[in-house]
């Protein structure tokens, strides 16, 4: 006898649950998507999303790190 396991089919997604835009790159901070990406994920193919997926990574060197903050602009 086989047993039946039930399976749901997710979506492969990217979201590291940090979902804020750069204001100048355009792109997630957390996952590298655009907003247009983003809310169409859901109606690509899965083709589409792993040639996405490919190219988030190089998209990470468009934000730009703050450095120093508050700590910097007080002289510590």
């Amino acid at each position: 006898m086989t047993e039946y396991i039930w399976k749901r089919n997710e979506i492969d997604s990217p979201c590291v649950n940090i979902c804020i835009v750069h204001p100048q790159a355009n792109i997630c901070a957390g996952c590298f998507r655009t907003i247009d990406e983003i809310s169409g994920w859901s109606n690509m193919s899965a083709a589409q999303r792993k040639e996405i997926i490919k190219e988030l990574p190089k998209r990470s060197s468009k934000l730009q790190v703050r450095r120093g903050g508050r700590a910097k602009r007080l002289g510590n």
